[in-house]
């Protein structure tokens, strides 16, 4: 049995306790939560009958706890995985993984020299309908890879933005392409390959935020594939939806749903007898799996832990998720197009405005 600490009880903290503290991960169970609003740390703990906190030092001081969920804002995410990893504790941190590059660095480095591993929580990986069709990429399904897009369109309103000051800002959060579309900008690379350039455009249309809450990109992958970015969370008056879509010479595939949970699309120049049983089966994730792919997610990680299985999101794979966002947004403030590796000149993330 893994014992497993959250450290932050704020808006995603919710998804991770009802899965660990109510014995939904099988090999795993909560032991303690923390934060540093006192009234939120006993709220959790007294709801899943677990120890609180409310400061890390105390949490890192207590016996029981074999690994630590990282749920603070994002500005945050790097210290307290470095003391984490210091602690001797396994580090699971939610996207993304921090806000520099070098913050990234010093993490890997810290659990590294602590013997420790490190995830990063990219829960829509495990979807349903994403395992299907990254088992159609890696099966040669797609062929030549042409095209790739994704767009999250989401109602983020200011009352979201004002409540934690945190949100929004360049030092702690960042806009919508660091937040809320920081998982499809994972997933487009991750199907489409490496990216060669980008070159995006962003505006702040309807918050009050230092951040941009809407913005578009265009992508060149190395493989000569060409990728689009919409995300948004200026849909009004409530979420539309967060799409991915990958077309290639063998056929074209699109999930839709409001987190890349549905198959909108699914079709091949040379159709299988399985076609069918994606479709009929696989279509739309299970309704009892909390979270979309966070409960997968969790059971991933425990097999890591308990058998040594290789990460499918470490913390390399997360810092190269990190530069990519880092990418736009040099862009964006450059206003040219940015070829990757990233030299970091005017990128605001992770800095006081």
């Amino acid at each position: 049995m893994i014992d497993f600490a959250l450290v932050g009880c704020g808006r995603i903290a919710k998804r991770h306790a009802e899965l660990l503290g109510t014995g939904q991960i099988k090999g795993a169970r909560l032991a303690a939560v923390c934060d540093v609003r006192a009234d939120r740390a006993r709220a959790f703990g007294e709801r899943f009958g677990v120890r609180h906190y409310d400061s890390i030092d105390a949490l890192l001081g207590a016996n029981g706890i074999d690994a630590v969920s990282i749920l603070t804002p994002s500005g945050m995410h790097a210290d307290h995985a470095v003391q984490v990893a210091r602690s001797r504790r396994h580090v699971i941190v939610e996207k993304p993984m921090a806000l520099t590059l070098a913050d990234a660095d010093r993490m890997i480095a810290a659990c590294d020299a602590s013997a420790v591993r490190l995830f990063v929580v990219k829960q829509n990986r495990f979807n349903v309908p994403v395992v299907h069709a990254r088992a159609a990429l890696d099966g040669g399904r797609f062929g030549k890879l042409v095209l790739g897009t994704v767009r999250v369109r989401w109602c983020r309103d200011q009352a979201y933005y004002d409540h934690d000051d945190w949100r929004g800002t360049w030092a702690q959060d960042g806009g919508v392409l660091a937040n809320q579309a920081s998982h499809h900008v994972d997933m487009l690379s991750w199907f489409m390959g490496d990216v060669e350039s980008v070159h995006a455009r962003g505006i702040t249309a309807l918050v009050d935020i230092e951040a941009e809450d809407t913005a578009v990109a265009t992508l060149k992958f190395r493989n000569g594939a060409l990728g689009i970015i919409e995300a948004t969370g200026s849909a009004r008056p409530k979420d539309m939806e967060g799409s991915l879509s990958i077309l290639g010479s063998g056929g074209a595939v699109e999930i839709a749903g409001f987190a890349v949970n549905k198959i909108r699309t699914w079709q091949f120049v040379e159709p299988r007898p399985t076609d069918a049983d994606v479709m009929e089966k696989y279509s739309v994730n299970p309704p009892n799996v909390y979270g979309f792919g966070h409960q997968a997610y969790y059971e991933h990680v425990v097999d890591c832990l308990a058998q040594g299985a290789t990460a499918l999101v470490d913390g390399h794979h997360g810092k190269q998720s990190l530069e990519l966002v880092m990418a736009l947004y040099e862009s964006i403030a450059s206003g040219r197009e940015v070829t990757l590796p990233l030299r970091v000149e005017r990128c605001p993330l992770g800095r006081a405005a």
